[in-house]
């Protein structure tokens, strides 16, 4: 039986979260979708301002979506490396000795079903840059749940739709598992054997043995030295945008302790929002731009979630820039919605 590829199917649930979102972008609003797809991405502020608050629930759950987000990247992250770890020690990365094939049936216990053509050492490369994926979106996620907990202030009041709250869960299950999609099942499958294997035969047949202070760490991150300069550049344009989005963060979340005092919306100033109305938004598309950059741009699936990165922030900037020209008769006229000078 075929086995049905995860990077295919993910593509596929990217592909057709995106083209929506573009058809209800078309202009003048004809399209039929507009209503549907704005009620969705409507919350706080711009929800408050709706007519309708039906099917919604308290916007502090947004601490949800990064609950899940840091227990799944944490354990993809942990299972990728120990299995790059694995593979690492049968053939370092850069060897071509074996076939692909050969290596992850032995990880795998014989599991792995690929009719791969891939050589060990560029797998080994593809898996070891999974690896800095994950660690990347680790730092973001758990950042953004931080300033869950820390940072934003969400009012009572504050609402989102509970399709949107749906929509973030999924989003922080499938970004993660589409930035190792390449290496996803046979990670899957060789921690389904190492499991069953230290039930049946216990510690000393796992891939760790003997006392932590015994093991050699320095194995463990050796591999990632081994990246090229297209992973360096990556993980620079995405630390560039994880800073200005903790900036924008800090001034929003200052913003609402200032709410609470006044209950009056103000203009925030600082940062990129000399430019923009979300430059959180911008620094979050900046910040899949470097995954898309560190995963050497070769992968569909990442610039699909990427594709609906810039799709959903840039549709949902354009209601925000829109309730803040409303709301200010004063607001400053050079800012645009999301991209400097242009939109």
């Amino acid at each position: 039986m075929e086995i049905i590829k995860v990077n295919e199917l993910l593509s596929a649930a990217w592909l057709a979260a995106i083209l929506p979102i573009l058809v209800a972008s078309i202009p003048w609003r004809f399209s039929f979708l507009y209503g549907p797809i704005l009620s969705v991405a409507k919350r706080g502020k711009t929800l408050r301002s709706s007519n309708s608050q039906k099917f919604t629930i308290p916007q502090r759950f947004f601490l949800h979506f990064y609950v899940v987000g840091v227990v799944w990247t944490t354990f993809l992250l942990a299972m990728t490396w120990f299995y790059g770890y694995a593979y690492h020690k049968m053939v370092p990365v850069g060897s071509d000795s074996l076939h692909f094939s050969t290596v992850a049936n032995h990880l795998t216990g014989g599991s792995h079903m690929h009719k791969s053509q891939t050589s060990v050492g560029e797998h080994g490369y593809r898996v070891w840059r999974s690896v800095f994926l994950l660690m990347l979106m680790e730092i973001q996620v758990l950042r953004r749940l931080y300033e869950s907990i820390y940072v934003f202030n969400y009012s009572p009041s504050a609402r989102m739709h509970i399709c949107g709250y749906l929509t973030g869960v999924v989003f922080y299950t499938a970004a993660p598992l589409s930035l190792c999609s390449v290496c996803a099942p046979e990670v899957f499958n060789f921690a389904i054997h190492h499991v069953a294997e230290f039930i049946d035969k216990g510690w000393d047949k796992m891939l760790i043995r003997g006392p932590i202070s015994e093991i050699d760490w320095l194995i463990y991150v050796q591999p990632l030295t081994a990246l090229e300069w297209l992973q360096w550049i990556g993980a620079a344009i995405f630390i560039w945008g994880w800073i200005h989005q903790r900036r924008c963060h800090a001034i929003l979340g200052s913003l609402r302790k200032q709410k609470e005092q006044s209950d009056k919306y103000v203009i925030p100033y600082g940062d990129w929002f000399r430019f923009v109305s979300s430059p959180h938004y911008l620094a979050e598309i900046v910040i899949y731009g470097g995954l898309v950059f560190a995963s050497g741009g070769s992968d569909l699936t990442i610039w699909l979630l990427f594709g609906f990165v810039v799709a959903n922030l840039t549709f949902a900037a354009a209601e925000t820039h829109k309730w803040y020209i409303e709301k200010f008769t004063k607001y400053p006229t050079e800012r645009c919605a999301i991209i400097p000078f242009v939109y």
